[in-house]
């Protein structure tokens, strides 16, 4: 899957490394937060084809947005169902 990160998102994510002051760490931090359900959700589902990460997921206002793939080349997109959380 193609993963997408707006131009808004990334400076949200910027703005957030810079209020914590760690670097390349940090931004390393902050991508694990917003990605981790994702990460461990994405395999399972391959019919996934784009994540879109935008301001607001940056936030945590909503999760990461999916493009999931059709038979027909024809391709939707919604936010990831919290309740298919593992664990």
């Amino acid at each position: 899957a193609k993963l997408t990160f707006t131009k808004d998102s990334l400076s949200a994510i910027a703005k957030k490394a810079l209020i914590r002051k760690t670097g390349a760490r940090g931004l390393r931090s902050i991508l694990e937060d917003i990605l981790l359900e994702t990460m461990f959700e994405l395999p399972s589902q391959s019919n996934i084809s784009e994540v879109v990460i935008n301001k607001d997921v940056v936030d945590g206002k909503i999760k990461p947005l999916l493009t999931y793939s059709k038979k027909n080349n024809q391709a939707s997109s919604t936010p990831i169902n919290k309740e298919s959380k593992i664990g």
